[in-house]
């Protein structure tokens, strides 16, 4: 079984920057499509963005232009890198595994293998 563990997480002011990764092992090849999901208290499970295993990414709309998914296979390594944070930013991501195709930002409910998520905090 493909397992998946994120950190990085922290504490950032407004406006600021972070990295969060995702490092897999076990089953390589479990999962075609990898993707960033968030999840803030009584809301949503909600799509930030996915990669496939050819490099293709699909970024949500609302998170374009201030995102950036790179899954490095050497190591094995999801990463997610967002800029301009803002305090509705704020929620726990996680990092999900799956095999549909094609590899497209939305639903999480496809996604097989996920870890056990990272807390980000976003403050004014």
């Amino acid at each position: 079984q493909e397992r998946l563990v994120e950190s990085g997480g922290g504490s950032v002011q407004s406006g600021g920057s972070l990295s969060v990764s995702c490092r897999a092992s076990g089953l390589r090849y479990a999962g075609y499509c990898k993707g960033w999901f968030r999840q803030a208290p009584g809301k949503e499970r909600e799509g930030v963005g996915v990669i496939d295993s050819e490099g293709n990414v699909d970024y949500a709309d609302s998170f374009k232009g201030r995102i950036s998914i790179a899954y490095d296979d050497g190591q094995r390594i999801l990463s997610l890198r967002m800029n301009d944070l803002k305090p509705e930013d704020t929620a726990m991501y996680y990092c999900a595994s799956g095999t549909q195709r094609p590899c497209l930002s939305g639903s999480y409910r496809r996604f097989r293998t996920w870890g056990q998520g990272t807390q980000v905090t976003v403050s004014t």
